[in-house]
This record gives structure tokens, C-alpha cells and sequence, in this order.
């Protein structure tokens, strides 16, 4: 979007552009973007005719891919339009503090005013008024040819009255006389008015404008640096394995020439290119600048990697499996410029009423000039006042409040794993008080790992382990392959296992290192004639009350030994736990488990309120019953089973690692998978949602003490026009205080 200058050219455009059929449009005014959804075809052509016959341009902006080849930064790279726009206004402004500069001096320090110097400060102010304040004129211009008014039409009214005012007084008034003196003062005094000028007036208020403006462009540059920053973490080529009658070779092409399918070769330091599957090699992949995660993963054959991560280990051959707009990197920024587009209810009331708000200051300004007259009969100071309510009134601030402080936030967000889908959510993690979290995947690791051996008496526990192990290898079940596993890690060799067989829901057996082995439930293996001794059948015991899987183990006719398997909590939840407690949430696992099996997880986590044996379709009910005993919800999960809950919850938070349907149902998503990013999350919401009240707090109060003081001659418009500028830079500077946002668990881990 070209053209705007104020929330008032936003809210005009989104109300043309709603009222084609088919059309809900949302108009950012900080990021200078229209999010247009169609209910029926509406050719692209309509859509950018209705924003021109607005007075405004529109062109369609290519989708964010990551990899990109080149970004506005790189060597060699033409500048990009907003760069070219930030370097007129630069030139602009430069110019005019220059010629402003010694106009100023002239009119506030009596001691410079010689014989003429009012015609030489109309020779250097006239520059600064036609071509300095030239964009407000021309906007003012376009904007009465549409019967409409927006912040640049009280500027460029406020700028030509001023200059207007002093021409006047110049030729046909007492003001062009020789020996003309005039002091400043900070407030109007009585006077003739027609020795009065204003021209450092006309001057100063070109150049604060121009000022605000370019701290504005700047700093909103600077917003928007974390999605960009984002973009250009991919890869911008990549070394692709090509078949030859030679064997494969290694070509390296532009990411763009990435196909899915395709083999490519990422070597120790580099980027991966793109979302796919490690084909050969061993290595240690760090997704830090991805997802905020210190700790480096390791991956082997048949483990996913992430486009954009770094080997920070040994050669990798990886098979492409999504490429371009499909990777998650992609989807990722496609989720924050997504939410930065998007509005929160506040901003909404902020808009209704700058669409009306200029119309009201001109009247304001009309009718404070009338008053001072009849009431008075001074015209300078009447025509000080009026001036002032033009300047001091424009609603800039107001549409920058939420937009920029949302464009920060979610850009902040994106650099910490934490993606917020759209400025709605802002709302419900201020209110929310209770937090539901899945506990398979979400608290746990979701995987069984081997926990300890339980020998009988007189059996050694590493011969145990090692002949159930070996048994266990040649199933695909995954308690048997946690317990594989776990002979591994522990050293154990595995042998061969000859004659297989396995009893589905029962157990397995076969023969190893010449014995008939079996390992199962207790009840099948006794059904097999082998009775279990005392200590196993505690040991059986322990393991149920805890809420783990109990594996028993016999051969030569006798139960030898019992394996303890179980899904481990994250290394983080525990202190995951605390960090929603310090928010003032109140914890409740929920889970398909059976009860006693929740109760020991809850327990080591500190949870007591605990939902057990819970089917995916009465997760909803769960959420429901809560929210009908009057609490707001939150919910975090990563399964298919959870996206209902996820989408019913007031707020749905979706593990990273965790399914596509759970991530498309939540409201953040979490990409690190790590349960502490849930209460950095809802802190980053709340932070955010408190900066755009924040802004929208100052921006009305600005206004709703400025206008008052202006409208009763207590303000030079000098000032007025400084006090205006900073206003937004002050809105825009607030909002750039979190980019410093960090989470509890970053500053854990440093």
C-alpha cells in the first residue's frame, strides 16, 4: 500500500475495499499491507483499482520465501523501495533543517533581526513550506478531490495558513517595514496581527513533521527486522547429488532449483537447505537461531531435519522432503506476517474514531478561531490557537499503537520458537487462569525408555538384559525397541535370536544363545508355566503403583528377571510447571493414561488436579466443564487428539514438534517443544497486549489534554507541531522495547 500517512488513510481503504462483495479486508497502517479474504473470486485488478480510486496505490507483494537468493543487504543488491522512500525523506528533511535552522535563529534571538531580516526569512522558509511540506500539499490535494481529510490534511492547513498569514503581513500589513523587530514567546500575546509573522512557525513544523516521520520510518524498519531476519536464516544454495555414469556428483545449484526428492549434502558449519530426511551420515544439528534451542540434537538415518538449522557435526546426505513455501521455516513466517497483519479490538476502536477524528479537529480548529474572535477581537491570538488545534490533534500516534508494538512482538516472538497466530490471542492470555496440558508428548518425552532391571534372586541382571534385549530386537513393538535400546546405551551386545514369535498384547519368544526365552505380561508368562518369585512380584507391584509397564522375563521354565519401562518426563517440565505457577495458573494434566499411571507423572511434576482415562472426543468435554465453572482456559497439546481440545480452549498452545492438525487448531505454537516456552509465550502476549495499551493510553491522552490547552491559547503551535512528532516516535520507541523481551528459559540457560 502507497499513499498512507495516518490511521485515518488505513481505516478509509479497508471501508472501500469491504464494501466490494465477496471482500473482509484489514488494513495494517505500520506495515503498510492490506490482508484481503474472499467468500467468492474477486480478480486481483478490482481489488488494486479500489485502493487506487481511494487515492492510493496498491500493488500485490510477492509471498516471504525462505532462502530467497539475496536480500536488500547483500553486496551488489538494489535497494528496496521502502529503502528508496527512507532515502527521499532523508534528503527531504536534511534540506529543510537546513533552511529552517537560521529562520529559527532570526525569529527567537532579537539580537540577529537586522534592518530586513524578515525578507530573508521569508526567502528561507518559502523552500521549506512549497517543496519541504510538498507531500503533505499533495495528499491534501487528492484527498479533497475524494471529499475526505486525513493527519497530512491539519499539516498542510496548519503549515499554509502560517506562511499565508506572514505573506500577508509582509506586503500588505506593518510587518515588511524596515527595522521590524518581533520576540518569541511560548505563549500568544495580544497584538495587530498584521506585524506579526509566522514563518518559523511554518518552517519548524515542516521540518518537525519531517523529523517524526523519518524516526518513524526508521524505527518501523527496525520492527520488522526480526521477520527479515527470519527470512534470511536459509540457505541461498545448496550442493545437490546429480546420478552420473560415474557414480553421484555433487552440483551446487540455487535453492530455488531444490526439488523434493532431490539428495543434497550439507557439510559440517553449513545450513541445512530445506525440510527433509538425514539418508547417510551422523551429526549434531543446532537450531538455535531457529527455535531459540541451545542444546544441539543429534541425528542419524531416518531422523528429520529442519531447513535453515546448521550441522555443527559430520557430513550429512539428506533427502529433501518439502522445499520453498512448504518448509517450516516458510510456514513459519508466513504465521508471523500473518499475525502482524491482524488487529486486536482495541486497535479497532482506535480506528472508528480516527476515521472521524480530522473531520472534528477542523471544526474544532474553525470554532476556536471563531471564539477567540468574538470573544476577544485578538487575531493573533486567535489565529495562534486555531493553528495549535490543527497541529497538536493529529492521530498518527493512535494508528501506530497497536500495529507497531504487534509488529515487534510477534517478530521477538519468532526469534524466541514462540509463533502468535493473530493479535486475538493478546486478549486471552491476559485473562486466562488455568492451563491444561496433554501429558504424553507434552510433559513427557512421548517415548518409553528402559528404566531399570529387577533380577530374581541368583540371577545376574546384565545376563537378563542382554537375552531380553536380543529378544526384543526382532520386534517393531516400541516397548520392545525401548528396551533394545536401553541394552544398547548400557553396552550391551545383542546377539542373534533364532525360532520368533510373538503373541500380540501378550509378548514375545524365541530362542537365544541356545535358550527359550520369553519376555511378556506377568499373566502370559505364568500362563507358560513360569511362576514369578517374591521379589518379581514386587517389583510387578512397584511398577503399576508408579505407573509404569512392567516387562517379565523367563527361561529354562522360571521368571528370571523384570524390566521397568516407562515414558520419562522432559528434562524442563518440572521447572515448566513453576514458571505457569508464577503466572497465576493453575496446572491440570489431562490424559488417556490410566489413572495411576497420571497420578505418578502429576505427583513428580506437583500437579494435583488430575484428568485420567480421558478419550480424544471428552478432551473437549474437559475443557468445557472448566470453562462452565467460570475459568479461562488455556491448553497445551501436540496430537491429533488434542486439536479439538486445542480449538475449544480459550487458548490453544501447540507443541512444535507435535502434529499439523494440533498446530493449525492452537493459537501459538511452540516450536521448540519445550513446555517452558508456554510460559515465555503467555508472558510475550501479555507483554505485548500491555505496550499497545500502553500506547493507546498516551496517544488519547495526548490528544484529550493537548487540544484544550491548544483551543485556549496556552500552546505555541511550535510547540504543538514538536509535541505532535514525538508523540508517534515516542509510540514507536515504546514498542521497540521488546525486542530486549526474554524468556525465563533463555535467561536460565545463559
Amino acid at each position: 500500500m502507497g499513499g498512507m500517512t495516518c490511521s485515518s488513510c488505513a481505516a478509509r481503504i479497508e471501508r472501500k475495499l469491504n464494501r466490494l462483495d465477496g471482500v473482509t479486508a484489514t488494513v495494517n497502517f505500520a506495515m503498510e499491507t492490506a490482508t484481503v479474504r474472499l467468500s467468492s473470486p474477486v480478480p486481483v485488478e478490482t481489488l488494486v483499482a479500489a485502493v487506487v480510486d481511494a487515492g492510493y496505490t496498491a500493488t500485490v507483494p510477492a509471498p516471504p520465501s525462505a532462502g530467497a537468493s539475496g536480500t536488500a543487504d547483500d553486496d551488489g543488491a538494489a535497494p528496496s523501495p521502502a529503502d528508496e522512500a527512507v532515502a527521499r525523506l532523508r534528503q527531504r528533511l536534511v534540506v529543510t533543517t537546513v533552511l529552517t535552522l537560521p529562520t529559527l535563529a532570526l525569529a527567537m534571538i532579537p539580537a540577529l533581526q537586522f534592518e530586513y531580516w524578515q525578507w530573508l526569512s521569508l526567502t528561507l522558509a518559502a523552500p521549506v513550506v512549497v517543496w519541504g511540506a510538498l507531500p503533505f500539499h499533495t495528499t491534501t490535494w487528492k484527498n479533497l478531490r475524494h471529499r475526505t481529510a486525513t493527519m497530512d490534511t491539519l499539516i498542510s492547513m496548519g503549515v499554509s495558513a502560517a506562511f499565508l498569514w506572514s505573506v500577508y503581513a509582509l506586503f500588505l500589513g506593518d510587518a515588511g517595514m524596515p527595522g521590524m523587530t518581533m520576540d518569541f514567546t511560548l505563549f500568544p500575546e495580544p497584538g495587530s496581527g498584521s506585524s506579526d509573522i509566522y514563518l518559523e512557525i511554518a518552517a519548524a513544523l515542516t521540518m518537525f513533521i519531517l523529523l517524526g516521520r523519518y524516526f518513524e520510518a526508521h524505527a518501523k524498519r527496525r520492527s520488522g527486522a526480526a521477520l527479515q531476519a527470519l527470512l534470511d536464516l536459509g540457505a541461498k544454495d545448496v550442493a545437490v547429488l546429480r546420478d552420473t555414469a560415474d557414480g553421484p556428483v555433487e552440483v551446487r545449484v540455487p535453492i530455488e532449483q531444490l526439488g523434493v526428492g532431490d539428495r543434497f549434502v550439507v557439510r559440517p558449519g553449513e545450513k541445512v537447505a530445506t525440510d527433509g530426511v538425514v539418508v547417510d551420515g551422523t551429526s549434531a544439528i543446532d537450531a538455535a537461531l531457529l527455535t531459540g534451542e541451545s542444546v544441539p540434537v543429534e541425528v542419524a538415518p531416518g531422523d528429520p531435519v529442519t531447513g535453515a538449522t546448521i550441522n555443527a557435526g559430520g557430513r550429512l546426505v539428506v533427502e529433501a522432503t518439502r522445499v520453498g513455501a512448504d518448509t517450516k521455516l516458510a510456514q513459519i513466517a508466513r504465521l508471523v506476517v500473518e499475525a502482524q497483519s491482524g488487529k486486536a479490538a482495541v486497535q479497532r476502536l482506535a480506528d472508528r474514531i480516527s476515521a472521524v477524528f480530522v473531520p472534528v479537529v477542523i471544526l474544532l480548529s474553525i470554532g476556536t478561531l471563531t471564539t477567540w474572535l468574538l470573544t476577544t477581537g485578538d487575531t493573533v491570538a486567535a489565529f495562534t490557537a486555531s493553528v495549535a488545534v490543527l497541529i497538536i490533534a493529529c492521530p498518527c500516534a493512535l494508528g501506530l499503537a497497536t500495529p507497531t508494538a504487534l509488529l515487534v512482538g510477534t517478530g521477538r516472538g519468532a526469534q524466541l520458537g514462540i509463533l502468535i497466530k493473530g493479535p486475538e490471542v493478546l486478549e486471552s492470555t491476559r485473562k486466562v487462569d488455568t492451563v491444561v496440558l496433554d501429558k504424553t508428548g507434552t510433559v513427557t518425552t512421548g517415548r518409553m525408555t528402559l528404566q531399570h532391571v529387577v533380577p530374581a534372586d541368583g540371577v545376574d541382571a546384565a545376563e537378563a538384559l542382554r537375552l531380553a534385549a536380543t529378544l526384543e530386537n526382532a520386534s517393531e513393538h516400541p516397548i520392545a525397541m525401548a528396551i533394545a535400546a536401553g541394552a544398547v546405551d548400557r553396552g550391551v551386545t545383542l546377539g542373534e535370536v533364532g525360532d520368533f514369535r510373538s503373541t500380540p498384547g501378550r509378548g514375545v519368544e524365541g530362542v537365544v544363545e541356545g535358550r527359550t526365552v520369553l519376555a511378556g505380561r506377568a499373566a502370559w508368562v505364568t500362563d507358560a508355566g513360569a511362576a514369578l518369585p517374591p521379589v518379581l512380584t514386587a517389583a510387578l507391584d512397584e511398577a503399576e503403583e508408579a505407573g509404569r509397564t512392567a516387562v517379565v522375563v523367563a527361561w529354562d521354565g522360571a521368571a528370571r528377571a523384570v524390566l521397568v519401562v516407562a515414558d520419562t518426563l522432559k528434562p524442563t517440565s518440572v521447572e515448566a510447571i513453576g514458571q505457569l505457577r508464577r503466572l497465576g495458573l493453575r496446572p491440570v494434566l489431562l490424559t488417556g493414561d490410566n489413572a495411576r499411571a497420571a497420578r505418578a507423572v502429576a505427583a513428580q511434576l506437583g500437579i494435583d488436579d488430575v484428568v485420567a482415562e480421558v478419550l480424544p472426543e471428552d478432551k473437549v468435554a474437559v475443557i468445557t466443564r472448566l470453562q462452565a465453572e467460570g475459568r479461562t482456559v488455556a491448553m497445551v497439546g501436540d496430537g491429533v487428539n488434542d486439536a479439538a481440545a486445542l480449538a475449544q480452549a480459550d487458548l490453544g498452545l501447540s507443541m512444535g514438534t507435535g502434529t499439523d492438525a494440533a498446530i493449525e487448531a492452537s493459537d501459538l505454537t511452540l516450536v521448540r517443544g519445550d513446555l517452558r516456552s508456554a510460559a515465555d509465550a503467555i508472558r510475550l502476549a501479555r507483554r505485548t497486549l500491555g505496550t499497545i495499551k500502553g500506547n493507546l493510553f498516551w496517544a488519547f491522552a495526548y490528544n484529550v489534554a493537548a487540544i484544550p490547552l491548544a483551543a485556549s491559547g496556552r500552546l505555541n503551535p511550535l510547540l504543538a507541531g514538536a509535541a505532535m512528532a514525538f508523540s508517534s516516535v515516542f509510540v514507536v520507541s515504546n514498542s521497540l522495547r521488546l525486542r530486549r523481551f526474554a524468556g525465563w528459559s533463555q535467561q536460565g540457560e545463559s
